[in-house]
């Protein structure tokens, strides 16, 4: 996966082409050389080990280092803190889902039409959040960070285009943001974990919103 950056978001007015959106980590990580990617990963693989054994509350920078064999130092230079290594756990599954909206099948990929791409794209963030709301929780330290990660951004952006492409009237972007705002992780973990609402209630509001935004306004009398 590529670590370039993020392009900017397209201005209003003026039309973004699929291409510009590329893959990009959560926190938009420099490319690695080979064998220092080769640590990263076997830390990493370490601690999804003990994620899967023991939950996300309970992963720490002493364990993950004991389970690769390295020493601690090693696990906080390649991460920083516990923060960057649930960030970096979350790398993995985010670019996974990237690569299905900006290159997979239909309807979320690009052979489908913008509306049908817009109506698939939130179902499937959905699940994606809610199959991965431990490491979500557990990486939001800072509510701030969450909008200016590499990976937020490429949603947005992803979002606003499919939104002008579909000749939707408005602030594209801000349309965007609020449509975002309504399948994001941690109200997607409190409607279903803490309220007990169905996934398929949260994913039918989904499709409510963007009917809503896509429909024609009604003709004049």
């Amino acid at each position: 996966m590529t670590g370039s950056a993020l392009p900017p978001l397209p201005s209003p007015g003026k039309p973004a082409g699929a291409t510009e959106l590329t893959l990009t980590p959560i926190g938009g990580q420099a490319p690695l050389r080979a064998d220092a990617a080769r640590n990263r990963t076997r830390l990493l693989e370490a601690a999804s080990e003990l994620l899967a054994g023991c939950g996300a509350a309970q992963l720490t920078m002493d364990a993950v280092a004991s389970a690769a064999g390295v020493g601690k130092g090693t696990v906080f230079r390649r991460f920083g803190d516990r923060t960057g290594l649930l960030v970096a756990l979350l790398d993995h599954s985010e670019q996974q889902f990237q690569a299905a909206f900006l290159t997979g099948p239909a309807p979320l990929g690009p052979d489908a039409p913008p509306l049908e791409r817009l109506h698939a794209f939130g179902p499937a963030a959905i699940r994606h959040e809610r199959n991965h709301h431990e490491l979500v929780l557990s990486s939001r330290t800072d509510p701030l960070r969450a909008y200016a990660v590499p990976a937020s951004r490429l949603r947005l952006t992803h979002v606003t285009l499919l939104l002008r492409q579909a000749g939707v009237a408005g602030d594209a972007e801000l349309l965007a943001h609020a449509l975002l705002g309504s399948i994001d992780g941690v109200l997607v973990h409190h409607l279903t974990v803490e309220l007990g609402m169905p996934l398929d209630r949260v994913e039918a509001g989904w499709h409510d919103l963007v009917t809503r935004l896509t429909a024609d306004p009604p003709s004049a009398a």
